[in-house]
């Protein structure tokens, strides 16, 4: 055989492909690259998917730096993707294409771009993994060092974007507990944007690692092009933009470099947390439907089965757990039609039972004071009441009142020659999940629960404390840096080990309410506790927010009692349930304290919500009327993918006399369909006017329906709050 045909076919067999532009694409979405051997990688293109041929015609990008992963060192003044110091102390490296390789897996294709440095026996490869059935690029890189010694990674981002100057406004996520995901919008002017976090443990209460690019103007939800950008990972992150004196905004994203410089082994491979890509021209929604869609598909633990309606303990009863208490709120529960308990924190403890939050964290058995027949009593009255039964742990972290402390005070994060900074209750500290042992006891704690007691279908999985103090008792004096890092490799590690064993268990992922809002844990969890701020009107700002990246069926929206037991605000029953069923629905409540009234109200909810259930937790979301942008009212809808059903919500935001609000267009439907009204959740002494009346898809759209601005309702029950929910089939 002739060596020019056998290099050929080998070739092919390994997927290599030929020099020439490299284009990655999904059902709607092309990115183009040029990376022929000996050169570096440059970004051609990133939008709409192109028509057949154009990727080789395409017009090089003028005026901007288009490395698609800038290596620091020959052109330092320009922001870079990769730092290193080399074990001769050289901080420059250069990056050159050696090859192209591609990849079928079942549902995409994996683009490698395999870069060494010319000079270094350095390797880094540059990934695109593309959906074939999703509009999302996955993107991130793998790091290999070849050198005789150690070297020192300064910098690893997971990639970085070239976006054309314009008219361009970001949107992203900020605040605090009890105020998490509100959305923040704002031009891209000149300098830096950095958003960032180094909580340690939890990434999303005060920013989040996603944000949304609108490129002509300030962003409209259902129009427009749109970037939209999710970094994949646990642990603390940065989002850089850059903008300089070039013709592009710079978008670098990945781990916090600060305090976390990584010592590359000869021989090691580090490798970067995925930074997901998406691009629509159907507005910030439309970037919207594309994460939610990718999630449920891709990254969302069970992401295709339909959520369980449950009670949660915590807002009932806090510590005060007992037997009878748990049965009581069982029954009540199963009685307005739930279909999960969950019984939250103060129920374990031996020499020191949880009876507030400053002790026993660590100490994972049955309190028998509280609970005299342990969870085998609760799992019986479970069945008795036809509900499932749920229990609540904090496997991370411990007390320094505990018998884990007393035991194995080195397993914990601490600052070496100094005294552990101590947080909730003044005795809690966090576990070091770099270590080993630890991985091992954590997996133990749910390992034990689940083999003794396999009945239990949920678990709420909670994490209240940050890395507040920096040191690692398991790590070696000289890679303190990677602390941060090795947690989280040791918290996936352990999540992983769990699901393998326990794939169907439901898991929450609670970190002192939002802290946990992020697609590097959802591959493990199922859902997450969106705040710990259950106040409906907050709850419609926060949600909101969090929707512009996950889906209804991944944020835990709770009915809870008033007045709000975080800010004390005291809002209609109806308006609570109705903002609670535009997420997965469940109660943070005492039902014993609720009228009959407020329990048939729950129960009929509970009941449509069933109905609505498949459209709120697996439909295309429409942002309507954004509550940011203080018109007196939000509204938003759900629609599912044959556009036969829909659910559409709208509240009030405020109240005053001789008020004028907007009629809301609906989104998503199909303009030639008759949709049939009817309202979930009725209060009103009379039906709207358009209930049970049909109306076409075009004219829900383009004119909307008159909603009253008030509930019309018995004098003595009058409130300010007013809200709608409709089914549209």
């Amino acid at each position: 055989m002739k060596k020019s045909l056998l290099s050929l076919i080998l070739l092919f067999c390994c997927g290599m492909v030929a020099a020439g532009p490299v284009t990655i694409e999904t059902k709607n979405i092309s990115l183009v690259l040029s990376a022929d051997n000996g050169q570096t990688p440059r970004y051609m293109y990133f939008g709409k998917r192109l028509k057949a041929g154009d990727a080789g015609r395409l017009q090089a990008p003028a005026n901007g730096r288009m490395d698609a992963y800038p290596a620091y060192g020959l052109n330092i003044p320009a922001e870079a993707a990769l730092a290193m110091r080399h074990t001769d102390g050289n901080m420059s490296t250069a990056l050159q294409t050696t090859g192209v390789e591609t990849k079928t897996e079942a549902h995409a294709t994996v683009t490698t771009i395999h870069l060494k440095d010319p000079v270094y026996p350095v390797n880094v490869d540059l990934n695109y993994r593309a959906y074939n059935d999703v509009d999302m690029i996955e993107t991130w890189t793998e790091i290999t060092n070849n050198e005789k010694g150690t070297v020192t990674l300064t910098t690893f981002a997971s990639g970085m974007l070239p976006v054309r100057r314009g008219d361009v406004w970001v949107s992203h996520l900020y605040g605090s507990w009890g105020n998490e995901a509100r959305l923040v919008e704002e031009p891209l002017n000149p300098g830096q944007l950095i958003i960032k976090n180094k909580d340690g443990v939890r990434n999303a209460h005060t920013d989040h690692a996603e944000i949304m690019l609108s490129l002509d103007g300030k962003g409209r939800e259902n129009t427009g092009a749109v970037i939209g950008a999710a970094l994949c990972y646990s642990g603390n992150y940065r989002i850089k933009i850059e903008t300089d004196d070039t013709e592009y905004h710079y978008l670098f994203a990945g781990i916090n470099e600060d305090n976390s410089e990584y010592h590359l082994k000869k021989g090691e491979t580090f490798a970067t947390p995925a930074l997901a890509l998406t691009y629509t021209e159907e507005g910030l929604s439309g970037a919207s439907r594309n994460f939610h869609k990718w999630g449920r598909k891709y990254k969302l633990m069970h992401g295709d089965k339909e959520r369980k309606i449950l009670l949660n303990s915590w807002e009932g009863v806090y510590f005060d757990i007992n037997q009878a208490g748990m049965d009581q709120m069982m029954a009540d529960i199963a009685s307005m039609g739930g279909e999960l308990f969950v019984m939250d924190d103060g129920w374990f403890g031996d020499k020191y039972p949880r009876k507030t939050d400053n002790s026993s964290l660590g100490d994972w058995v049955v309190d028998k004071n509280k609970l005299p027949e342990g969870i085998e009593g609760l799992l019986r009255d479970a069945r008795k009441n036809g509900v499932k039964f749920g229990i609540w742990i904090e496997p991370e972290m411990t007390n320094t009142v505990s018998e884990l402390y007393e035991k194995h005070p080195d397993w914990i994060v601490k600052a070496p020659n100094r005294d552990a900074v101590l947080g909730r209750g003044g005795t809690q500290v966090v576990l070091d999940m770099a270590n080993p042992k630890v991985q091992d006891f954590v997996f133990s704690i749910v390992d034990n629960l689940l083999s003794k007691y396999p009945e239990i279908d949920y678990i709420k999985w909670d994490a209240n404390m940050s890395l507040m103090n920096h040191g690692s008792q398991y790590l070696n004096k000289n890679d303190q840096s990677h602390m941060y890092i090795e947690y989280h490799r040791g918290f996936e590690k352990t999540c992983q080990r769990i699901r393998a064993k326990y794939p169907d268990v439901t898991i929450q992922a609670c970190a002192s309410g939002g802290g946990r809002a992020n697609w590097g844990v959802l591959p493990y969890f199922d859902e997450f506790w969106v705040s710990d701020n259950t106040d409906a009107l907050q709850r419609i700002y926060m949600q909101w927010g969090t929707s512009y990246f996950f889906p209804a069926i991944a944020m835990a929206s709770h009915i809870s009692a008033v007045p709000n037991h975080t800010i004390f605000r005291t809002t209609s029953l109806k308006y609570r349930i109705d903002v609670a069923m535009s997420g997965r629905l469940g109660m943070e409540i005492q039902p014993k304290n609720m009228t009959d009234e407020e329990k048939s109200l729950c129960r009929k909810a509970i009941a449509e919500y069933k109905q609505i259930r498949p459209i709120v937790q697996f439909g295309d979301i429409y942002r309507l009327v954004s509550p940011y942008d203080k018109k007196g009212l939000a509204s938003m809808m759900y629609v599912t993918e044959a556009k036969d059903k829909a659910v559409f919500y709208w509240w009030k935001t405020e109240s005053f006399q001789n008020e004028h609000l907007p009629r809301v267009k609906m989104a998503g439907l199909d303009p030639d369909r008759l949709y049939k009204v009817h309202e979930l959740n009725r209060i009103d002494l009379s039906p709207l006017d358009c209930e049970g009346k049909s109306y076409s898809g075009a004219y829900l759209m383009n004119h909307g329906l008159e909603i009253p601005y008030s509930n019309n309702v018995e004098w003595g029950k009058k409130t300010d709050w007013s809200s709608r929910v409709l089914l549209l089939e």
